[in-house]
């Protein structure tokens, strides 16, 4: 699969547009609403949020600081990695969402949140925006970035945005599911 540069980075602009819009919509929501949960063993909206704010408690540093070291121009085309298309992919949220394990220390599960969380999202999101902006200008493929479950595999900076932007969109369907039960 090749992709153009500029293609992907709308693509992911958009999608992440989307989560900010609907985590807007979340705000008129009261907090009971929020964090209720399908089951004792499922998480609630908030909790779904804050899964994915200390995910971006880490990706957000780690792209920034790689953005700003990186030395390499844009390229136009980019062309996913092996291991990081299957992350990307992986992440896409199906029909019937397939459950996964989660580190423990990215588990929110039982945690006491309030719309703090969802403010948090937003402003995570925002700053996502910003680096896909700044991101036109390196090159998606050579400038790589570390993972958060091993600082040893590295991706390719286009598919740690698409692992994180559709890992996002895995979980706000989630929330939707959630909150329209």
């Amino acid at each position: 699969m090749k992709i153009s540069t500029s293609a992907l980075l709308d693509e992911l602009k958009g999608r992440t547009s989307q989560h900010i819009q609907y985590a807007q919509m979340l705000m008129q929501k009261t907090e009971e609403e929020l964090n209720f949960r399908i089951s004792a063993d499922s998480w609630s909206p908030l909790e779904c949020l804050e899964h994915l704010n200390r995910y971006g408690d880490f990706y957000i540093p780690e792209i920034t600081n790689r953005i700003a070291a990186s030395k390499t121009s844009s390229k136009t085309i980019f062309k996913p990695g092996i291991l990081g298309n299957y992350f990307a992919k992986s992440m896409l949220p199906k029909e019937k969402l397939n459950k996964m394990k989660t580190l423990k220390k990215m588990n929110p599960l039982h945690s006491q949140l309030n719309k703090n969380v969802v403010n948090e999202f937003i402003v995570q999101q925002q700053q996502f925006l910003e680096l896909l902006e700044k991101a036109h200008n390196v090159d998606l493929q050579k400038t790589k970035t570390s993972i958060s479950i091993s600082k040893l595999i590295k991706l390719k900076l286009g598919d740690t945005f698409r692992f994180v932007i559709y890992h996002n969109a895995r979980h706000m369907r989630q929330i939707q599911k959630i909150v329209s039960s």
